[in-house]
């Protein structure tokens, strides 16, 4: 069984979707810890009420950013931990960090990668006059929002559509590939050859 750690600095709404299709018994993983880097970050309830280890690490407590990831490490090897899963985590990890973990940290994006990068995805696509969007699901590499993409989902850009009208639409694609990717990887059917993830079939 895959075990994970969640790293989350909001409300953790992709964090509680990957939580229940583990509980349906759909993705055969373990949430070991959540670790959030503040402490208001709803996944810390969210994780609490679901009765998973959860830690608030202030990175404002360590002289480095080398210094705090090295803290994360050491909890994540503890735990045995074989996949990172960035939920709505706004801090940039460390080449480090990255390395360290290398092909086994995932993110999700609010855009169709590579269009849209970094903060404000949405904003960017209504302002851009786009006629469709989406999200992607990807493998963290030592640049912004460029790694290996496992997963997309299509969202139509409506002509009155807001950023905040965007960003809903959205989310609800997203609750649906991110458990999607990381059931792929806990059922080891995840092949990175170069910048393409291969999908492998399910063995019946």
């Amino acid at each position: 069984m895959l075990k994970i750690a969640v790293f989350a600095s909001g409300r953790g709404s992709n964090f509680q979707s990957i939580i229940d299709n583990i509980k349906s018994g759909d993705i055969p993983a373990e949430i070991k810890l959540l670790i959030s880097d503040r402490q208001d970050a709803g996944a810390l309830k969210r994780a609490e009420h679901e009765g998973i280890e959860h830690l608030f690490i202030d990175p404002d407590h360590f002289e480095t950013k080398a210094d705090y990831e090295e803290e994360l490490i050491g909890l994540l090897e503890n735990d045995g931990v074989e996949l990172v899963v960035l939920a709505g985590y706004m801090r940039i990890l460390s080449p480090l960090f990255v390395k360290h973990f290398q092909n086994q940290i995932i993110n999700i994006h609010p855009s169709l990668l590579p269009a849209f990068k970094g903060l404000d995805s949405q904003k960017q696509a209504v302002d851009y006059g786009v006629k469709y969007s989406g999200c992607t699901v990807h493998f963290v590499d030592q640049g912004m929002d460029t790694g290996p993409i496992i997963k997309q989902a299509v969202v139509e850009v409506k002509a009155e559509d807001s950023a905040d009208d965007l960003a809903a639409r959205i989310l609800k694609e997203e609750h649906k590939i991110y458990p999607e990717a990381v059931k792929l990887i806990a059922e080891g059917r995840i092949k990175i050859e170069g910048r393409k993830v291969k999908i492998l079939k399910e063995e019946k």
